[in-house]
């Protein structure tokens, strides 16, 4: 049996399916992975939370990254993994799906219950107050010359409502996405290196309780010896092929 049609039979036979996914699936829409060559941090150092926070001139930094980062997506569009899971989501087959993602495209092509556990660069907010802007229109400030805005209600600094390095990991975010992995009876891990921690344990979690464990992902991951399924195929074709193969 071929892998693609054992992913099938594992779709088949699976009633509750949660998907946690990389980059990798979102590098098939043309947005490069961070961590790659060419991707942003290859180019420049990322900025610290605290430094952020503390210092106007690394604001600056911040600002022209996001607006780099942000340029690499806005455009984009869900590729065959986004609309394949949304349609396997609206079938009832996936219950939920946990991303590293920060680009949205899973809503985008029409997921309902996504968990962004490392928040969303859609929405800009002041880190007191928490006021809500559209990227848009910081972008414009900045290019207006106001290089690191704040916020018009409270003088606080503005941040892309991403998890930056240094800074917690949302702590719902985090118990919702354990209690989808403990629920789950496939778990598919799509597109990630599995190498990032906290993120990286939800697919020992799910395999801990009972979970069929199937990684779809270009390259080795550390925990490809656990797997029952291992695919290093495009993640895009491979989820069509495997659905197209499935009777859910």
């Amino acid at each position: 049996m071929s892998k693609t049609k054992q992913l099938a039979a594992f779709l088949d036979s699976a009633e509750y399916v949660v998907a946690f996914t990389g980059a990798g699936i979102s590098t098939e829409s043309g947005i490069p992975d961070f961590r790659s060559p060419g991707g942003v941090w290859s180019k420049t150092t990322p900025v610290m939370y605290n430094d952020f926070v503390s210092s106007r001139d690394e604001r600056v930094r911040y600002w022209k990254q996001r607006v780099e980062i942000y340029r690499d997506f806005a455009t984009a569009l869900p590729n065959a993994g986004h609309l394949m899971l949304a349609d396997l989501e609206k079938s009832g087959k996936v219950k939920g799906i946990i991303t590293q993602n920060i680009d949205g495209l899973h809503q985008v092509a029409g997921s309902k219950h996504v968990i962004e556990i490392h928040g969303t660069a859609r929405v800009v907010a002041c880190i007191a107050c928490q006021k809500e802007w559209a990227p848009e229109i910081v972008h414009e400030m900045i290019e207006a010359g106001n290089d690191a805005p704040d916020c018009d209600e409270c003088g606080s600094p503005l941040k892309s409502r991403t998890i930056s390095f240094g800074q917690a990991m949302p702590a719902v975010e985090m118990q919702d996405s354990a209690q989808l992995a403990r629920s789950a009876d496939l778990f598919l891990a799509i597109g990630s290196s599995l190498v990032v921690e906290p993120a990286a344990s939800l697919p020992r979690i799910a395999k801990h309780y009972g979970a069929t464990l199937v990684i779809v992902n270009r390259d080795e991951t550390p925990l490809d010896a656990m797997a029952d399924l291992v695919i290093r195929e495009s993640i895009g074709e491979t989820l069509a092929d495997a659905a197209s193969l499935s009777d859910h």
